[in-house]
């Protein structure tokens, strides 16, 4: 086989780490494949690349539809954001601890004492997004004799330049669900166009509605091109005569924000508009309250994040010597969850955030639960940690890392190594650059992984949140 050529008829036998597939060729070596499959389905593929031991391709077309493949109810429709849908949830955390295993394997021979607890399943597999993005745009294809000037829906899995429109999301609930159909009844009798990226023309571009599962407390956030010259008073007095009535008919929607998003990136954001209602909604998580602002990072799925959090928390708690007397660092804040649900047991919290925006949420919340030992450093962790290193705390210290889905900046994961904290906890979103980062923080055999557990971050994704514990080695 050589680049470009097509290979019909090869049958997907698992997900290993990085989300790309695994199959095998007639000759033997291994296919890498990208793309979206079902495990055992059968595909057709191109050629990327040629090696002496491996091949790496792309799924062209699923020609043979896997027996793990479930009947979906004829109202549920698979978008970008659930394209595993169709895959029973039990196989589903099968594939994703299998996953970890996979990715682990390079460290076998440093985790022979590991502990490799089982999964840790989500409370909910539908209904569960606390925060739902929408798309509006359009879809004109010459070669399929389509030519759909609004759209409003979900990308499709794979396509990011084709909407989907929605008709109801299987992630969501009820109430988003109406939200959603009553914002798109209004859209397309406005007249208002979508948003065309090639053109930088046209209006509609984002609908984010954000629920507190908790509380109920709803948030609309308009994601739109207000440079649009036909944006006018009397279409802005529109919408918020349109605003009034659906607050009117939805009273759990206590917020609702226009985003003036001029850019051409196809992302959400821009200035925030306040147009009903109050800034923020409250959510709770463990009996802690936090405040949710239109750009706000927080976990997509409340319940989840409980569980996730109570995990973590858990396996720290393993440490018979753990007293309030310790210091927390924790290395990526964001807007402060997992440091405001430890906070109690530490005499002095750090809380290291680049995103200023994320640590003054971290703040607000850390009033409003009463927490008054935090300390907020807007540094990256790599430019931050070696002069707190110079300072030689002589207490003990406890660190958190929970990085981006890059991992952590190679220079920050050696100096947690100078560090020498007896415990590092590390909450992960990507197998892949964990064990990367694990690899540096065990190659002088200073560490040991005592606990690596796997929690569902979202059903019916590809994605896993990983918990590992690893614990200073007691020299003799």
């Amino acid at each position: 086989m050589k680049k470009n050529d097509i290979i019909e008829n090869v049958e997907i036998e698992k997900l290993i780490f990085g989300w790309q597939w695994l199959a095998t060729a007639e000759d033997g070596r291994k296919i890498i494949i990208t793309g979206w499959a079902i495990p055992r389905s059968k595909v057709t593929l191109r050629i990327l690349k040629v090696h002496k031991n491996r091949f790496e391709a792309q799924i062209m077309a699923v020609t043979t539809r896997s027996p793990y493949e479930r009947e979906l109810p004829t109202h549920w429709q698979i978008y970008g954001g659930c394209k595993w849908l169709a895959i029973p949830y039990k196989v589903q955390t099968e594939i994703k601890e299998n996953q970890i295993k996979e990715a682990f394997h390079i460290l076998k021979d440093k985790t022979e004492s590991t502990q490799f607890h089982s999964i840790v399943e989500s409370p909910e597999t539908e209904w569960y997004r606390n925060k739902v993005e929408f798309s509006w745009g359009k879809y004109i294809s010459a070669k399929e004799w389509v030519h759909d000037e609004f759209r409003f829906g979900f990308h499709a899995p794979g396509q990011f330049d084709r909407i989907i429109n929605c008709t109801h999301c299987i992630l969501a609930d009820d109430r988003v669900n109406e939200i959603f159909r009553s914002v798109d009844e209004y859209s397309r009798l406005s007249w208002l166009p979508t948003y065309d990226p090639k053109t930088g023309e046209g209006f509609w571009r984002h609908l984010v509605i954000r629920q507190s599962k908790k509380t109920g407390e709803t948030m609309v956030i308009f994601s739109a091109n207000t440079n649009y010259p036909h944006w006018s008073r009397k279409e802005e007095w529109d919408l918020r005569i349109f605003i009034n009535t659906l607050t009117q008919k939805y009273n759990d929607i206590v917020s609702v924000y226009i985003l003036y998003n001029t850019g051409r990136a196809d992302i959400v954001t821009g200035e925030a508009i306040l147009l009903h209602g109050k800034s923020t909604i409250t959510e709770e998580l463990l009996w802690n309250r936090f405040e949710i602002h239109p750009k706000s990072f927080f976990q997509t799925n409340s319940l989840w994040a409980e569980k996730l959090y109570t995990t973590t928390i858990n396996l720290l708690d393993k440490k018979e010597s753990s007293t309030p007397s310790w210091i927390l660092l924790d290395l990526y804040g964001w807007t402060g969850t997992i440091w405001i649900l430890l906070s109690q047991h530490f005499k002095k919290v750090y809380s290291v955030e680049l995103v200023k925006e994320a640590s003054e949420d971290g703040k607000r919340n850390a009033l409003l639960n009463n927490i008054h030992n935090v300390e907020f450093i807007n540094m990256k962790t790599e430019e931050w940690l070696p002069g707190f290193i110079e300072q030689k705390v002589n207490e003990p210290v406890t660190l958190i890392v929970d990085p981006p889905r890059d991992g952590m900046h190679p220079k920050a994961t050696k100096d947690l190594l100078a560090f020498g904290s007896d415990i590092i906890m590390y909450v992960s979103c990507n197998p892949a650059t964990l064990v990367r980062d694990l690899m540096i923080l065990l190659e002088e055999n200073t560490y040991m992984i005592t606990d690596v557990t796997p929690v569902d971050m979202f059903p019916h994704t590809h994605h896993i949140e990983t918990v590992v514990r690893l614990e200073k080695i007691k020299k003799n």
